[in-house]
Parts: C-alpha cells; sequence; structure tokens
C-alpha cells in the first residue's frame, strides 16, 4: 500500500487557496530572483499542485516538477492536460538518492517547500547535483524569525521559543494548513549555514511585505517579516559533484 504523503488529505483546500495568479508580492520575488528562465531547464523541488511550474513554463522555461504527494501532483497532472505546457511532473522524494540520476538543470525553485522537508540535508545534495555550476537556486519559505501574530501562524509554536528546532503542528486557532501537515522550524542560520555547506553561495536576500487590507484582521502581518526569499548560486565545480 502506497504511504499518504502528508499534503495528500490537503490538497483540494491548498489548491483552491493558491491559484495560478502569481502576483503575490513573495511569488514575484520568488520569480525576479530566480531571473531569467526563457530557454532553460528549471526544476521546482516541493512543486505541489503546479502553480509556480506553469508560471515558469509560461516565462519559456522547460520545467520538470518534483512532489511526494500523488494528490497534489494529480491537480497539477489535470492542469496540463487543460492547458498542455510541457511540464514534466515525479512522483518522488526530493530527498532520496539517485533522484533524476542524469538530469541537469539551469534553474531550481521552491516555493515554500523547504519546511515540509524533513531530510533538509538530502534535499539540498540532490539539488547541487542537479544543478550545473553557476546555477540558480531560488526559494521562499515562511520567515524563520516570524513568531506568528494575531492569529496568524509563524514559523515556529508559540508555546516554545526560535531555538527549538524540531518538526511542529500548529494549534486550533492559527492555520488550518499547519494544523494538518505540520512544518519543520529551522533558525535562520541553520538555513543559510546548510545551503552554504552544500556549495550554494547567497546572491541576492528579500523580504517582501505581506499585501493586507489596512481594515482585516491581519493587518499587523505587514510589519512583520513574515517571508524570506533567497536567491543562491552554485559554486563553481563540475555539475554532478
Amino acid at each position: 500500500m502506497t504511504k499518504l504523503a502528508r499534503y495528500d488529505t490537503v490538497a483540494d483546500m491548498y489548491a483552491s487557496g493558491w491559484t495560478d495568479d502569481l502576483r503575490d508580492p513573495v511569488t514575484v520575488s520568488l520569480l525576479e530572483l530566480a531571473g531569467a528562465v526563457d530557454g532553460r531547464r528549471v526544476l521546482e523541488v516541493a512543486c505541489g499542485h503546479g502553480r509556480v511550474s506553469r508560471g515558469l513554463a509560461k516565462r519559456g522555461a522547460s520545467v520538470v516538477g518534483v512532489d511526494l504527494s500523488a494528490a497534489m501532483l494529480a491537480k497539477a497532472a489535470e492542469a496540463e492536460r487543460h492547458e498542455p505546457l510541457g511540464i514534466e511532473y515525479l512522483q518522488a522524494d526530493v530527498s532520496a538518492p539517485g533522484l533524476l540520476e542524469g538530469e541537469i538543470f539551469d534553474v531550481a525553485v521552491c516555493s515554500f517547500g523547504l519546511s515540509d522537508i524533513d531530510d533538509l540535508n538530502g534535499a539540498l545534495v540532490n539539488i547541487k547535483r542537479l544543478l550545473r555550476p553557476g546555477g540558480v537556486f531560488a526559494l521562499c519559505i515562511l520567515h524563520p524569525c516570524f513568531a506568528g501574530i494575531d492569529g496568524v501562524s509563524g514559523a515556529w509554536p508559540t508555546e516554545t521559543d526560535y531555538y527549538d528546532e524540531r518538526w511542529w503542528q500548529a494549534d486550533g486557532t492559527l492555520s488550518t494548513l499547519r494544523q494538518q501537515v505540520g512544518a519543520n522550524h529551522r533558525m535562520l542560520a541553520t538555513y543559510l549555514n546548510t545551503l552554504q555547506r552544500h556549495g550554494f553561495r547567497l546572491d541576492e536576500v528579500a523580504e517582501p511585505r505581506p499585501k493586507v487590507e489596512p481594515d482585516s484582521p491581519r493587518a499587523a502581518m505587514a510589519r512583520y517579516p513574515v517571508f524570506l526569499v533567497l536567491r543562491c548560486v552554485t559554486e563553481a565545480g563540475s555539475a554532478g559533484e
């Protein structure tokens, strides 16, 4: 029997909340830091239902999307049938040895996926191996320093503290998504040091301000570092090292 992935149970909710409108500040920043992708091979890590993959393909990229969730990939495949963009989707653990063996990409992108990946080291080993020398890895995560505010779940559980790195689930007063799938909290230093250790040079950082209406119950979010977007470049060396 195939083991369910965490996101299999929330695929409908997730896809309805994250549409193909890519004008939210964090996705705009992510695509900007990914750079020009026209004519390039792009790997989307933890691609989910494919919204960012489709955005990349519409910008001229040749895209491969990888995700662990069969339910999320089914939605991506359905969208590809409805509007063929030449995207290839693969159900796989992005941290598993031998992922896409022999393939080489110019750019890798990961939208909010790193905190869902338990084996960060394994994932980064694969991403580095799959990128050509000088390749770009653009990623966004919930800002590790954001503790949550006014009913909005942050990157770490409020009953503990920032230095307690672990997998956790939100309580019933916070994020509906994080109640169900949880997340891995890692300190900012852990992300940056792990990227550096695996051969990624930090090239650019963005902290896009959340877009919320002034009268929204979540208006206070606009004053906090909710999102973190990074552009990393692989260090010189042979592809596949």
